[in-house]
């Protein structure tokens, strides 16, 4: 039901604002040739699910990169085992290092694209703003 009495100003001018499809699909990037097929895989669903600018794209680039290099040192090391042996004895893999370094580096990169944060709630007040804001499409 609506109110009673005559309509204000405010209430007879329709609304400025209409939400219309766009019309003209815009396209996406697509992933790196040099990437694995589950990177380009993981790319294609991060792209379509968040707005990411250019500089972003750079940084998706190089956490990709990342697992790629991680993934390829874990195999490296299943193969040849978690220790070399050189003139001077038995040492650590050199791929032991690489793999956690891009561990590392790969979370990092994650959480510098907030693709770990879950989508804003719509309409709810937030206390306090989040420390990075989310670059999900909504």
């Amino acid at each position: 039901m609506g109110a009673r009495g005559r309509k204000g100003p405010l209430e007879t001018i329709p609304s400025p604002v209409r939400l219309v499809d766009p019309e003209v699909p815009f396209d996406l990037p697509p992933a790196p040739p040099h990437l694995s097929p589950a990177m380009q895989g993981w790319w294609r669903e991060v792209v379509e699910s968040f707005e990411l600018d250019a500089h972003h794209l750079r940084l998706l680039e190089a956490a990709a990169d990342s697992w790629d290099r991680m993934v390829e040192a874990r195999e490296t090391l299943r193969k040849e085992g978690l220790t070399v042996t050189t003139k001077s004895g038995t040492k650590r893999h050199p791929c032991a290092d690489i793999e956690r370094d891009n561990k590392t580096l790969f979370a990092r990169l994650i959480r510098e694209l907030d693709l770990d944060e879950p989508p804003p709630r719509p309409g709810a007040y937030m206390p306090q703003p989040p420390a990075l804001r989310s670059n999900r499409r909504r």
